[in-house]
């Protein structure tokens, strides 16, 4: 299934006329887990979290440097959800609106998300912090895929899915 959905991801990037690189590696389940197959690239990685809020009223998908820390109380303020009451949506929720599980969140499922029912939170830095490129999972923790900032960013317009900008420290 995820083939497909790769297949579908890189042929709406080819629409875009938007060049991507990848790195094939073994299934990954954590950022840690993922650096030493990375070794190689320019750029930045990311680290991909996929929030809802306590009332599951809303949806987001937060994409933030891979050295960041990422303070989900501080986050629910700026983005005004009461504190405390943003957490990790179910593995469920993922399927439904990205298509992709455990371990596979990734701003560029935004594509599936055709009901735009996910906000998209970028870390400012992915795109104005000078990277050559941003690299994200292609819909599969097997690989990673590189793109240029200005690139994810005309993705994620064509998509729908304007980016909330947030400065993580």
């Amino acid at each position: 299934m995820s083939a497909d959905l790769r297949a579908e991801l890189e042929k709406f990037l080819q629409g875009l006329n938007i060049q991507t690189t990848c790195v094939e590696h073994p299934p990954v389940f954590t950022v840690e887990e993922m650096m030493p197959h990375l070794q190689e690239v320019s750029g930045v990685v990311t680290k991909n979290l996929f929030l809802k809020d306590k009332k599951k009223k809303s949806l987001w998908l937060l994409s933030a440097r891979h050295d960041r820390q990422v303070n989900l109380n501080d986050l629910a303020k700026k983005l005004g959800v009461s504190s405390g009451n943003l957490r990790f949506a179910d593995e469920a929720t993922m399927l439904e609106k990205l298509k992709v599980g455990q371990g596979c969140a990734t701003a560029l499922a935004l594509l599936f998300d055709t009901e735009r029912s996910v906000t998209c939170v970028l870390d400012s830095d992915l795109l104005d912090g000078g990277h050559q490129m941003v690299h994200f999972h292609p819909m599969s923790n097997a690989a990673t895929l590189g793109l240029r900032p200005d690139d994810l960013l005309r993705f994620l317009k064509e998509t729908g899915h304007e980016p909330v900008l947030h400065h993580f420290d």
